[in-house]
């Protein structure tokens, strides 16, 4: 199960690596401790809405932008079964040997789905910037527990 907090930390910390900026550069222009803004980051925190609106202002980013490609992800994700919710009343198969692999596209963000075990699944998006221009994608990547 994907984590909406580790989507959401996904989100910032791309942002801000995308600025070449630095945990503590935005910490301080957030007004939020280093260490904190790590764990947002990592998805190992909820961060409040007032918090996150202050890490998007210190982004230069309008949280709803923030939230639209969380959103836009999300979305995307739950087409692939199992990712966001469990599978009903079948148990999560034991992967011995191998990880399966699952992809899924809307044209403009694409997800594909690592499950390594019944306790850890990656989540690796790729966003086309601009829908024209499909040489300008973005790739991160969440792990899940």
């Amino acid at each position: 199960m994907v984590l909406l907090r580790r989507v959401i930390g996904d989100a910032l910390r791309a942002r801000r690596q995308g600025q070449h900026r630095t945990l503590r550069e935005v910490s301080t222009a957030a007004n939020v401790s280093l260490g904190y803004l790590s764990e947002i980051e990592r998805g190992q925190k909820e961060a409040s809405s007032e918090l996150l609106t202050s890490i998007c202002d210190a982004l230069g980013a309008r949280l709803s932008e923030v939230l639209r490609e969380v959103s836009d992800t999300m979305a995307v994700a739950e087409q692939v079964e199992g990712v966001l919710t469990p599978r009903g009343d079948q148990p999560v198969p034991e992967l011995a040997h191998r990880p399966r692999t699952e992809v899924a596209t809307d044209g403009q963000v694409s997800v594909t789905v690592r499950r390594d075990n019944a306790l850890r699944t990656t989540l690796r998006t790729t966003r086309n910037m601009r829908p024209g221009n499909a040489g300008n994608a973005r790739g991160r990547e969440v792990v899940g527990v």
